[in-house]
């Protein structure tokens, strides 16, 4: 891979991508315990999700770089703040994910005929946007945590199911409750590492605002909510879902880091164990489903 290439890859976050798999997996383990299956779509979705994760990140990558709350981080490659990207390269790149993300999602409502969908998918978009962007953020205002859970966890969830089966039934929205918990867990390791520079930059996180403490309790509750989450859904559906729960063995070592006081350089690898719990996780349930 050259160096160029590298550089787009890593600021497009990949250590975030199973925020955007997790919720096709669990929507596709509901379709399929109504007895639906329909993988075309269910790749479209999948690439619906992972434009607009990418999108984001770039998205917040150009944001957060132009208002300077980048220039003292730790973490993934920041392309505007360290100047490996200019600005307007980023910010372009950010509109070409959400654009594969609008045609991929028109291929899904095209095939499932549920055309009011677009304009979920335009809320989507909008919402990827002004994460960071604009002249009032919402991340910026502690809800980041929040809309995450519903886009990344009941939106992605629930209309894979949605567009799959034609339902959206109680066990999807458990399904999505579980992943998006988990989505959130991400974005709470990862702004726990950044509170004291959030906060001396104006970025009022949920971690910014609850604090050292309070954010480490709110990540373990998080992964607690994940697991209630695989429990309710296997009593739905079939206990062979409960599969799903070896998944959460892999937090065991990021809640050791997040309640034992890691912080800095040593919560990234919490973030990269979360996205594997995430994914361990939608694939678990869906497994769980196929053999029942």
């Amino acid at each position: 891979m050259n160096d160029s290439l590298a550089i787009w890859v890593a600021g497009a976050r990949p250590r975030t991508l199973p925020a955007a798999v997790a919720p096709i997996l669990a929507g596709c383990a509901s379709a399929a315990a109504l007895g639906h299956v329909n993988w075309l779509i269910a790749l479209l979705c999948l690439l619906v999700a992972l434009a607009l994760q990418v999108g984001v990140n770039y998205a917040n990558d150009y944001s957060d770089g132009m208002r300077g709350t980048d220039d003292d981080r730790v973490g993934p490659v920041r392309l505007v703040a360290s100047g490996l990207a200019s600005a307007k390269a980023v910010k372009t790149a950010a509109f070409i994910s959400f654009g594969i993300g609008a045609l991929a999602g028109l291929g899904v409502v095209a095939l499932s005929g549920q055309w009011w969908l677009l304009a979920v998918g335009a809320l989507c978009i909008l919402a990827a946007w002004f994460y960071t962007g604009g002249s009032k953020p919402y991340g910026y205002l502690g809800l980041g945590e929040l809309m995450v859970f519903v886009f990344f966890g009941l939106v992605a969830t629930v209309g894979t199911t949605y567009v799959i089966a034609g339902q959206a039934p109680l066990h999807a929205w458990i399904a999505g409750t579980s992943v998006g918990a988990l989505a959130s867990a991400i974005l709470v390791a990862n702004n726990l590492r950044d509170i004291e520079t959030d906060r001396s930059s104006g970025k009022m996180t949920l971690p910014a605002r609850l604090g050292d403490r309070g954010s480490r309790i709110f990540y373990a509750c998080l992964c607690a909510l994940a697991a209630a989450g695989i429990v309710v859904f296997a009593a739905l559906t079939g206990w062979t879902a409960l599969i799903a729960l070896l998944a959460v063995l892999l937090l065991i070592d990021p809640l050791r880091r997040v309640l034992g006081g890691a912080n800095g350089p040593r919560l990234i690898p919490v973030i990269q164990s979360t996205g594997f719990a995430e994914i361990g996780v939608g694939l678990g349930l869906l497994v769980g489903v196929y053999l029942g």
